[in-house]
């Protein structure tokens, strides 16, 4: 099967769209990217043009292979790796999308959370698809739609509608509709898929009225799915290997074995732990997810997110004005002994793990006439540390196994600062591996197992080398006395959009 000797990994983020050119060894040979709109209608509500992710999509694909000065026939597979719980509907007919994606940060369906919660679903809910009832996942976002948007119903009465999240829409556009797929750890994300059976749950599916004929055909994570047309890059390339974002970096960290962890520092913080081919249930608000299938062999993993991390760094700068880049910030935070007694909770779209607070907002706590620009760069990176402290403490008392060495990724890994204070607070090794884009190196990484670009889980272990570690340090009662403080800040951030 195997042609071309390039992987080309589709990234596709919340805030831009990438294509990251891999070689055989795992590196990166070159990278297109391009950001897109965010779209804000009212408080809450988080939106993005589909038809410009695509488009970007396309531009970040040709610019990679411009780039590196290669022709579609050096390219073995098109790999793709996405924002989750993004919801897109399109007409079957057209190609066009009915209405703008829901974001997964979008609070909209908190009423409709609100309803299943009050009908006694959550139980079922928890046991069926290993997740909470909460706006961030897909299939409140549908519901919405075909409430909401007139064409949805009437192109649902003509088997003409179509949902998908972001890997199925565009599968669906580079194939020209010859594909409508999603893979099992983006179909985990849905609220209506049942991780055991591995099938669209019939109950789920009737709660929210969503007709069957409108999802996608769930397949392996490492699987050929399609052609992409001959008019994007001038051939015909396939298309393997697909998997949500923070599951393709669990991946691409080769976090092959039970009990293997990692964190990724992008819009939000996600830290995900392999727990092997058994489901771990949760009970304090952890998330039980797909990790990846790959031969016919199913690899769950226990999931905390915190829905914004790097977006607090964006804040900073395009907001606020503050910074100009994010490594002013980093800079900026070393200039101070500490926050100054500040206090930040970024949550700007609601708490994830372990708070699950849909009506939780960002709080800006301690501010004094004292207080500095290094004062409040300090405060966010420290927050981020933090909210990823939660999750990584919370998961060591879910799965009753102590995480010693924390793997990370993302681009606020870069930063220096905030890689120490993890590691500080956690007294935990962070280890930060020489190849950042390790989401589109695990798309990368099931794509080539796919194409016989690579032929093993050993063999992919032996690209992973290890950049940075950051070892635990830092005084111990400043330490708890900053983690006290964060806990009292995020309990004030509570219900604030309730009234």
């Amino acid at each position: 099967m195997l042609v071309g000797k390039y992987i080309l990994s589709l990234d596709q983020g919340t805030t831009s769209s990438r294509a990251v050119l891999f070689d055989a060894f795992g590196g990166v040979v070159a990278m297109g990217q391009k950001e897109f709109k965010q779209i804000y209608p009212q408080p809450g509500y988080v939106e993005h043009d589909a038809v410009e992710i695509l488009q970007t999509t396309l531009y970040a694909m040709r610019q990679a292979v411009a780039q590196a000065g290669i022709t579609a026939q050096d390219i073995a597979a098109i790999s793709i790796t996405n924002q989750r719980e993004t919801t897109v509907a399109w007409d079957a007919v057209t190609g066009i999308p009915i209405c703008n994606a829901i974001v997964w940060q979008c609070r909209r369906t908190a009423p409709e959370c609100e309803r299943l919660k009050a009908a006694g679903m959550e139980q079922y809910i928890r046991d069926t698809t290993g997740l909470i009832i909460d706006p961030y996942f897909a299939g409140t976002k549908m519901k919405w739609i075909l409430e909401n948007v007139p064409a949805a119903k009437e192109l649902a009465g003509k088997d003409r509608l179509r949902f998908g999240t972001i890997d199925t829409w565009l599968v669906y556009s580079l194939t020209d509709g010859a594909s409508y797929v999603t893979d099992v750890s983006n179909a985990s994300r849905t609220m209506l898929f049942d991780i055991h059976k591995l099938r669209w749950d019939d109950t789920m599916l009737k709660e929210f009225g969503i007709p069957r004929a409108a999802l996608p055909r769930v397949v392996e994570s490492g699987e050929l799915v399609g052609m992409c047309l001959d008019s994007v890059l001038g051939a015909e390339i396939p298309i393997a290997g697909m998997a949500g974002d923070q599951h393709a970096a669990l991946f691409g960290q080769c976090c092959f074995e039970k009990g293997m962890a990692k964190n990724t520092y992008g819009t939000g913080c996600f830290v995900l732990m392999n727990t092997g081919g058994t489901p771990v249930h949760s009970e304090n608000g952890l998330l039980t997810t797909i990790a990846w299938k790959i031969g016919g062999k199913v690899t769950y993993a226990l999931e905390g997110s915190a829905f914004n991390a790097g977006s607090a760094i964006q804040w900073l700068r395009d907001e606020l004005e503050l910074i100009k880049t994010p490594q002013e910030a980093d800079l900026l935070a070393e200039t101070v002994e500490d926050a100054g007694g500040v206090s930040f909770v970024p949550a700007f779209t609601g708490l994830g793990a372990p708070y699950w607070d849909m009506y939780a907002r960002g709080a800006l706590l301690g501010v004094t006439r004292g207080t500095k620009r290094a004062h409040l760069c300090r405060a966010v990176l420290e927050s981020i540390a933090l909210e990823s402290y939660d999750l990584v403490k919370t998961m060591e008392k879910e799965s009753k196994t102590p995480i010693t060495e924390l793997r990370v990724d993302g681009g606020a890994s870069r930063s220096r600062f905030l890689m120490q204070h993890q590691s500080d607070i956690l007294k935990t090794k962070v280890c930060r591996p020489q190849c950042l884009e390790t989401t589109a190196l695990g798309s990368a990484m099931l794509g080539g197992l796919t194409v016989g670009v690579w032929d093993s889980l050993e063999e992919l272990s032996t690209i992973w080398k290890l950049n940075t570690v950051f070892e635990p340090g830092g005084e111990e009662a400043r330490l708890q006395e900053e983690i006290g403080r964060w806990h009292e800040a995020v309990n004030r951030s509570k219900g604030w959009a309730k009234g």
